[in-house]
């Protein structure tokens, strides 16, 4: 179940609303959700981004055809879609800042595991490879090269200890319960336990909110 189905179920007139409009509050709860998670969430799977995309180039072409009409209503209609345009943009914008901010902090971290690098997008992926091969390229003619070759690893494992630099999966988090649910959460002290009701917020660790979250019981705030 994801967050639609939380949504549909919530609000009957969910469907009521123009695909448009609710590509727009998926974008926004995307984006709030990534500027909250300590590490980087899954990149949109449902063609979100591409139906953005879209979007934006209508809207781009709408305001090309409006410019220069000589009409008061054509022209405050332009300053509606442009303020709309813009809207799309700075949330894209930022979206996509987000998450290269999160992918420049711990490269090496998102490309160790199958499971980490299925949370980029193909541009992603492919941007994080090569920045790091270049990285480790400028690395070995800077420095590196003077080590011996068991040491110019930069994700060496060995003995316990890793270099790869991890996000820190216990940070706090808000999170806004979607349905009433079971939470689980574990204190310095002691742990709790309890049943969370719907609307409530929450702070919570990271990993503990992480799970509800995936499963469409809550949401970051």
């Amino acid at each position: 179940m994801d967050i639609d189905d939380i949504l549909r179920e919530v609000d009957p007139t969910f469907h009521s609303i123009p695909q448009g409009q609710r590509d727009l509050q998926d974008l926004t709860r995307a984006y709030v959700a990534e500027r909250c998670a300590p590490e980087l969430l899954h990149y949109p799977a449902d063609g979100l981004m591409d139906r953005v995309h879209e979007k934006i180039k209508q809207q781009i072409e709408k305001v090309e055809e409006m410019t220069g009409v000589e009409d008061p209503k054509t022209n405050f209609a332009l300053i509606v879609i442009q303020n709309e345009l813009e809207r799309y943009r700075w949330i894209l914008r930022s979206y996509i800042r987000e998450r290269i901010r999160k992918i420049h902090k711990h490269t090496l971290h998102y490309l160790s595991t199958d499971e980490l690098r299925s949370r980029l997008s193909e541009i992603e992926l492919k941007y994080a490879t090569t920045r790091q091969t270049r990285l480790h390229q400028h690395y070995l003619s800077s420095f590196l090269a003077e080590f011996p070759p068991q040491l110019q690893n930069l994700n060496d494992t060995s003995g316990n200890l890793t270099m790869i630099d991890s996000p820190d999966l216990d940070s706090a988090v808000f999170v806004r319960l979607l349905r009433d649910t079971h939470v689980e959460s574990r204190g310095v002290d002691n742990d709790a336990a309890f049943d969370g009701k719907e609307s409530q917020i929450y702070i919570l660790r990271w990993s503990d909110a992480k799970p509800l979250v995936e499963r469409g019981a809550a949401e970051l705030i």
